[in-house]
């Protein structure tokens, strides 16, 4: 998290790998005559396929995620019923694959988990995760699905809450999640100058804001607007801010390092962008993320 909106492609930070046919096309053998060129697309065709021996369970198409799946990347605590952005899209992927909403798995899996080195336990992930190159040497990413903004929110009146601008929320008290781009944004951009709290969980800072035990909270844009319609009353959103560097920031869906799958992925997105569904997706689930002042 991160954890809104032109859609960025990052392949730059993505691993590279080879585009492959969707799993509705039909894969041909090379003949011994075929070029080597043919014999590699055949091969990184069946990676997509549903038999490919890539998936963790043949057949199933694995997604991880957190528990709980917060609002508006999630709906109900419930990955698996379809609403929400994240849910969407990666549905979305599944069909781009050749899988149908049954032939697909969620597994819960921590957030910093996710994008820490080792073997998964799924497919790939969708959990709001940015795209960054520390986290790219350990894992892979797919090109960005969402681009994103940092959001402050704070409770009406307090000190902080009518900021206009970075140098006001120099001197406030900010309660972020640990491991999460929306801490490094705070330290890069903010740079506040007292101490921050860092929480375990987003709910403990969200609480701990409720509590008025900080003046503020930094979250990714559209947790923004729903921390202040449903988790926070009496909350609002300051405003907006990018990445220290001017670069956009990008959610990509995360891969084991070296998985076979990620140019399946980057094939599937690369159609939803181009049909406009992705567009839709996030006109549907995060089209209140749009109003929130820039602080500059």
């Amino acid at each position: 998290m991160v954890r809104p909106s032109t859609l960025f492609a990052l392949g730059a930070l993505a691993a590279t790998a080879v585009a492959c046919a969707p799993a509705s096309e039909t894969t041909t053998q090379a003949s011994p005559a075929s070029s080597g060129a043919s014999g590699a697309a055949s091969t990184a065709a069946s990676a997509c396929a549903k038999d490919s021996p890539a998936l963790k369970t043949p057949g199933k198409l694995t997604i991880g995620t957190d528990k709980p799946a917060y609002d508006p990347w999630f709906s109900e605590d419930d990955p698996a019923n379809g609403k929400g952005f994240e849910s969407a899209v990666a549905y979305a992927i599944a069909g781009q694959l050749g899988y149908a909403k049954e032939d697909v798995t969620w597994a819960t899996v921590k957030f910093d988990s996710a994008f820490a080195p080792g073997a998964k336990q799924f497919d790939f992930d969708v959990n709001q995760v940015s795209v960054t190159p520390d986290r790219a040497k350990v894992v892979d990413f797919s090109k960005g699905y969402y681009t994103v903004k940092q959001a402050v929110v704070a409770l009406d009146g307090s000190k902080v809450a009518s900021a206009t601008d970075l140098a006001g929320l120099k001197d406030a008290k900010i309660g972020v999640q640990i491991g999460t781009t929306s801490l490094q944004a705070v330290k890069d951009v903010i740079k506040p100058s007292s101490e921050l709290n860092v929480y375990n969980e987003q709910i403990d800072a969200v609480n701990a804001l409720k509590n008025k035990q900080v003046d503020a909270v930094v979250v990714d844009l559209p947790t923004a607007f729903y921390v202040t319609a449903a988790q926070v009353e009496n909350s609002k959103i300051v405003g907006q801010f990018g990445t220290a560097s001017g670069e956009p920031e990008v959610f990509g869906a995360v891969f084991e390092k070296g998985s076979p799958l990620v140019g399946c992925v980057d094939e599937a997105i690369d159609k939803l962008t181009a049909s406009g569904e992705l567009a839709k997706i996030e006109t549907e689930w995060l089209g209140s993320a749009a109003g929130a002042p820039e602080l500059k």
